[in-house]
C-alpha cells in the first residue's frame, strides 16, 4: 500500500509539473503573439491594392516570370507548374518543383514567385535534410501522442525533452530557409522589374513599397507561426500526459 500510495503521489506531481508547462506555453504564445503582431488578416489587408495589382497585371503569366528569375539566377533545370486548386506555392525539394498557386490576380506574385525561386538555390543538402526531418519530427509527435493516450509511454517527461530538442532543430532549419528566401525576394523582385522596364521607376517603386509592407509583418507572422506549429503540438502533448 505504501509503494502505491508513492507512486500515486510520483503521478500526481508529474501532472502538476505538466499542468505548469502547459500555462508557461499558453503565456509564451500570447505573449509573443502580441509583440510580434501575429495577425494573418492583416497581412491579407495589406496584400489588396487595385492599383498595385494593375500594375502587376502588365507583366507576363506566372510561368513567364519564375522563367525569368531562374534564368537569372542560373538554375533552369527547375519545373514549373501552376496549381490553381491551393493558395499555397511552394518549392519541392525532392523533385526539383515550383508550385505556384492561384496568384494571378495580385500583385504579390511577382514577389512570391521569386520567393520561391530563391529557395530552388538554396543549399540542397539543407532542403533536403528539411523535408527528411520535417517528416521524422511529425511522425515523433504523432507516436509519442498515441502512444501517451494508450498510457504506453513510460517516462513522458523525458520524450517531452526529446521533443524541444528537435523543435529547435526544425525551427533553427526552417527559419534560416524561409527568412533567406524571403528578404532576398524583394530584392530580386525588384531588379527583374527594372530590367523589364514594363512600368515606370516611380510604378516599380510603387510596387517595392508594397513588398515592404507585407515584408514588414508577414516576415514576423511567419516567423511566428512556425513558432506556434511548434507550440500547439507541445500543448496537445502536455493535454494528453494531464488528462491520461
Amino acid at each position: 500500500m505504501v509503494y502505491n500510495f508513492l507512486i500515486d503521489i510520483k503521478e500526481e506531481v508529474v501532472k502538476m509539473d505538466f499542468i505548469i508547462i502547459a500555462i508557461i506555453t499558453v503565456i509564451l504564445m500570447v505573449i509573443l503573439a502580441y509583440f510580434f503582431g501575429y495577425n494573418i488578416k492583416k497581412v491579407k489587408q495589406i496584400a489588396e491594392d487595385k492599383e498595385l495589382d494593375e500594375l502587376a497585371s502588365r507583366y507576363p503569366n506566372n510561368i513567364e516570370i519564375a522563367k525569368a528569375y531562374l534564368k537569372k539566377l542560373n538554375n533552369q533545370t527547375v519545373k514549373i507548374e501552376e496549381n490553381t486548386d491551393t493558395e499555397a506555392s511552394l518549392y519541392i525539394a525532392v523533385t526539383n518543383k515550383i508550385s505556384i498557386a492561384n496568384i494571378t490576380n495580385t500583385y504579390t506574385r511577382i514577389q512570391t514567385i521569386a520567393h520561391e525561386c530563391l529557395h530552388s538555390i538554396q543549399e540542397r543538402k539543407i532542403l533536403l535534410f528539411n523535408v527528411i526531418f520535417s517528416n521524422l519530427y511529425i511522425l515523433y509527435f504523432f507516436t509519442i501522442c498515441i502512444l501517451a493516450i494508450f498510457k504506453l509511454l513510460p517516462n513522458q517527461m523525458l520524450y517531452l525533452n526529446i521533443y524541444l530538442l528537435l523543435s529547435m532543430v526544425y525551427y533553427m532549419v526552417r527559419i534560416y530557409l524561409e527568412n533567406d528566401a524571403m528578404i532576398k525576394a524583394r530584392y530580386l523582385a525588384k531588379e527583374y522589374m527594372e530590367e523589364e522596364k514594363i512600368c515606370s521607376p516611380d510604378q516599380i517603386k510603387k510596387m517595392v513599397q508594397g513588398f515592404d509592407r507585407i515584408n514588414n509583418m508577414g516576415i514576423k507572422c511567419v516567423n511566428y507561426k512556425i513558432f506556434l506549429n511548434i507550440m500547439v503540438k507541445l500543448l496537445i502533448f502536455v493535454l494528453i500526459c494531464i488528462i491520461r
